[in-house]
């Protein structure tokens, strides 16, 4: 969509510093003075500095945008490092907020870092997008993605979308006024438990930098009015092929938000519209959830003798190399999805499954409840809570 205008005015002036700094903006006509000026003059809002949020922190850093916000309340882990560039070793147990203004400021000490250590929700979010020219968005669940549109809908804000899993990658910006929405291409999210996190499925490092750089991309030329913007069009990366391609997205007259009579004039209760578990998981677990604490007292009375029961680890093989509670067998989710799991478990004595979290394994239960287990139960918080509460010498991930 070419010829959408810059989104904020130039700056008054570039300092020497600034000419030095930037000179090798300076000399491309297409951005030129103007256009750092009005880099220089930005607002931009960063939700997340994880994977995406990053690369994309440090590069708008690099690039002068005059402001930038950063939405996180996490702090370091030791697994963030393989693909979260914007923190160190010395980091870890930190707020990621905090560490990632120490490096903006490493990387260009002109950007003024503003930092919102609160996990968004809607009773922040209009607040928080306010101040702001354009949000890039980082995040990794359904539910705050849909908050974020929606968010972004209601202010008349534009938002440059991306999202990673293991080797695929996609990014495109999202603009009401001018386009699509993200519930144009995505009308509702998917069941629970069917689309993986990057936390259950992995992602490989280095394609963060490659989305979150498009992403700043982006963000760069809706800033300085320059190129065509990925508004109306989904840019799809798959690594592995080493392949971009481009798929149109049009704005839906019936979209909820957007539409012509749109339906969602408020923001809503996310959590629920997405949904964590879907109502048949929760409906399973109310009422059969034992904690870690109460495996590890079943696991000595089994070995001593005192109870039977077959402990049922429903993760993926590779998950299962990484750490384990000991006694357990391994039987994938999947195996349950089609069936061929239910016959490999025993009819004599009970059942009790786990994950990696608590989520999978609740799914689970309820296809295992159905097919006539009534007295299986589930470990609430998985192999997380173990290493946390049980067996600290494992490895988490």
């Amino acid at each position: 969509m070419p010829g959408l205008p810059p989104l904020v005015e130039p700056a008054d002036e570039l300092t020497v510093d600034e000419v030095r700094r930037y000179s090798r903006h300076l000399i491309i006509p297409d951005v030129g003075m103007a256009g750092q000026k009005r880099l220089k003059n930005a607002k931009v809002l960063v939700i997340g500095a994880g994977g995406l949020g990053s690369p994309a922190l440090l590069y708008l850093a690099a690039a002068g945008v005059g402001t930038l916000g950063v939405v996180e309340f996490d702090e370091v882990d030791e697994s963030n490092l393989q693909r979260q560039v914007i923190h160190g070793q010395s980091d870890v147990g930190r707020s990621k907020a905090q560490s990632a203004r120490d490096s903006i400021r490493e990387v260009n000490p002109l950007v003024e870092v503003v930092l919102h250590e609160e996990r968004l929700d809607t009773t922040n979010v209009m607040r928080i997008f306010e101040p702001y020219d354009l949000i890039v968005d980082g995040t990794d669940n359904f539910a705050t993605r849909y908050l974020v549109n929606d968010a972004a809908v209601l202010m008349g804000k534009p938002y440059v979308w991306g999202s990673i899993y293991r080797f695929d990658g996609q990014a495109s910006v999202f603009w009401a006024e001018h386009g699509p929405c993200y519930r144009c291409l995505y009308p509702e999210p998917p069941p629970p438990g069917m689309v993986p996190s990057c936390a259950e499925g992995g992602v490989l490092g280095v394609l963060c930098a490659s989305i979150g750089s498009i992403q700043v991309n982006e963000a760069i030329k809706l800033l300085t009015g320059i190129g065509e913007p990925l508004v109306g069009r989904l840019m799809v990366y798959d690594a592995l092929e080493m392949e971009y391609r481009k798929v149109k997205v049009r704005k839906d007259p019936e979209c909820a938000i957007c539409g012509k009579n749109p339906t969602v004039t408020g923001l809503i209760d996310y959590e629920a519209f997405c949904g964590a578990i879907s109502d048949e998981a929760a409906d399973a677990a109310a009422g059969s959830t034992i904690s870690v604490r109460d495996l590890e007292g079943m696991l000595r009375e089994r070995e001593a003798g005192e109870r039977d029961f077959v402990l049922v680890d429903v993760r993926e093989q590779n998950e299962y190399e990484i750490n384990r509670i000991p006694g357990s067998v391994l039987i994938p989710k999947g195996d349950f999805l089609n069936g061929t799991a239910l016959g490999q478990l025993p009819q004599d004595k009970p059942v009790v499954l786990h994950c990696k979290s608590g989520q999978r394994s609740a799914e689970v239960l309820a296809i295992v409840k159905g097919a006539g287990f009534s007295d299986a139960v589930h470990v609430g918080g998985g192999v997380v809570a173990w290493v946390n509460q049980v067996d600290p010498s494992q490895p988490s991930y």
